[in-house]
């Protein structure tokens, strides 16, 4: 049976996160199924326009120039008028499944709408936004700590009182995350975990090991790939550099990756200067991703560091998948899914959330060659069995043909 999907999300056009990319834009329409897009152009200064492809058609919404906060209320504006024409798509019945990703009040509207025209709807939460917001509110200043409030209050309430109550399926990224929105009162037998995973292509282009092109070759390294944000507590891996240092003296750290906002990179630029570590720490900037992967393979350690807060505890680590399919032996702290995927596949070390622990831990892999090598080697056979995406659309394509037979 072939589905023919609608699928909305707050990923923009044209969509790079791989969870949408390639399961959704890859690995599902290669089976058979059609998938139509609405979607907010990534471009600014785009005008709104339907594009036909092979796989589906994708209604685009424009996005204005500018980052003023008129053009950014305008952004909003257009973006919502893209998103309403989900209403009289479903009122076609064209669809046998609509899926909406990460969008709550278009998504409350959609869920209240599926239910009027008798349309299969299924929720996409990739993140617990809601919560996110209330924990920035709690350490903002105003006017943040209202804006962010009254966000995450909102947002909460669409979730949970509109959005998850009339939603045929919950899919969320994690079982910590089941467990939570089960809490708060979703059915348990609606709610299905999906955890991250990687393209299996990728894990043969990284199965060699290539000499170093940028990072120097002599240097001892450990390394961070990721999203620079003042809530991930990033700061541990500068104080963690400082005591890795004293056991090997010429060690740096690299992190890879780009800050949400500026005060996320002089937040951790802070604590790199009060501990005069500004020769040590090389910060690279977001990357692209085949360059992102390629300083990542070229260390000797990676790290996964996820602050042990009710937000990230609730993630599945996309970045810890990736490390072991390059072949990289992993330093993670204590967290539900990183503790699960250290365990089963002796990839790594799991180590508490302190500074010490971490430290030991890098100078142990860093020091001991043949060790870094044998974890290294169990990673991509691991993510191949269990974490790639052509796996994982079979998990996601049997509940969709589930959903829609049972509707």
């Amino acid at each position: 049976m072939s589905l023919k999907i609608l699928f909305l999300s707050s990923d923009l056009y044209p969509p790079h996160r791989v969870d949408v990319k390639v399961l959704f834009g890859r690995e599902l329409i290669s089976r058979g199924h059609r998938i139509d897009w609405i979607l907010q152009s990534e471009m600014p200064g785009d005008a709104e326009r339907e594009e036909e492809t092979s796989e589906g058609k994708v209604w685009v919404g424009a996005r204005p120039i500018g980052q003023s906060l008129i053009a950014s209320f305008k952004k909003h504006i257009l973006g919502l008028k893209n998103d309403l024409r989900i209403i009289g798509l479903m009122k076609s019945h064209v669809y046998d499944l609509v899926i909406v990703k990460d969008k709550f009040l278009i998504g409350a509207i959609t869920a209240v709408a599926a239910r009027l025209f008798k349309q299969p709807i299924a929720f996409w939460l990739s993140w617990p936004f809601p919560e996110e917001y209330l924990e920035k509110a709690a350490n903002a200043s105003f006017p943040r700590f209202a804006l962010y409030w009254l966000r995450g209050t909102i947002f909460k309430i669409l979730l949970y009182k509109i959005i998850i109550p009339r939603a045929d399926k919950v899919f969320v990224q994690s079982e910590q995350m089941k467990i939570d929105v089960i809490k708060k009162g979703a059915e348990a037998g609606k709610v299905r975990p999906v955890l991250m995973g990687i393209e299996h292509a990728e894990i043969a282009s990284f199965s060699d090991h290539p000499e170093r092109k940028l990072i120097p070759p002599a240097v001892p390294c450990f390394l961070y790939l990721g999203i620079i944000s003042r809530v991930r507590e990033l700061d541990i891996l500068v104080r963690v550099l400082a005591l890795v240092k004293k056991q090997v003296p010429d060690a740096k750290l690299y992190m890879v990756g780009g800050g949400e906002s500026l005060e996320d990179e002089d937040f951790i630029m802070r604590e790199v200067g009060r501990l005069n570590l500004e020769e040590a720490i090389v910060m690279t900037g977001q990357q692209p991703r085949s360059i992102a992967l390629q300083y990542a393979k070229e260390a000797n350690v990676c790290v996964s560091p996820f602050a042990p807060n009710p937000i990230l505890q609730s993630t599945s680590p996309t970045k810890l998948v990736e490390y072991l399919a390059i072949g990289q032996p992993v330093v993670a702290n204590d967290h539900p899914e990183q503790r699960q995927v250290i365990k089963e596949s002796g990839a790594g070390l799991c180590v508490g959330w302190n500074e010490e622990e971490f430290a030991n831990a890098i100078v142990l892999l860093l020091r001991d060659k043949v060790l870094r090598a044998e974890m290294g080697q169990k990673g991509p056979e691991y993510v191949r069995r269990n974490r790639t995406y052509t796996a994982i659309a079979d998990l996601v394509e049997t509940e969709l043909l589930d959903l829609v037979k049972a509707s």
